[in-house]
């Protein structure tokens, strides 16, 4: 159903594909940003990045399921990072990583960003997925 795609004639990316295919009539999902909120709406991980990403997954867990798919069939995400240093967006990368993102592995792009939506917020990551067809028993 998906076909994770590295060109050869590119530098291989370290924990995602350089693109993803999926065939016409696939049911899709294009998630909103998972931001790092609780339930309650309270920010998780005040000035802490990978604790926020690691919310930040969480919630998208959530919204993934809600609609009966789950991160092996994420096709492709953008992830935020207020930072302009390499380090801090590597230390929410090995978050993603650790997820179970990069298993596919899916399509992705790293980014340093001046700010984002909520206060004290440092991370988001949108996403797209594929909505598996219901297997009848």
């Amino acid at each position: 159903m998906i076909q994770r795609v590295t060109a050869p004639a590119l530098f291989p990316p370290p924990g995602y594909s350089h693109v993803c295919v999926v065939e016409a009539g696939t049911k899709l999902a294009f998630l909103a940003g998972a931001v790092p909120l609780d339930g309650e709406g309270r920010l998780v991980g005040e000035g802490d990045p990978p604790l926020q990403a690691e919310q930040v997954i969480s919630n998208l867990r959530e919204q993934l399921r809600t609609v009966g798919s789950d991160l092996d069939h994420v096709l492709s995400t953008d992830v935020y990072v207020v930072s302009s240093e390499p380090a801090v967006l590597s230390s929410v990368w090995e978050v993603v990583e650790a997820s179970g993102l990069s298993a596919g592995p899916h399509a992705s792009t790293l980014l340093g960003v001046a700010c984002l939506g909520y206060p004290g917020q440092l991370v988001e990551i949108t996403a797209t997925a594929v909505v598996p067809e219901e297997v009848s028993a």
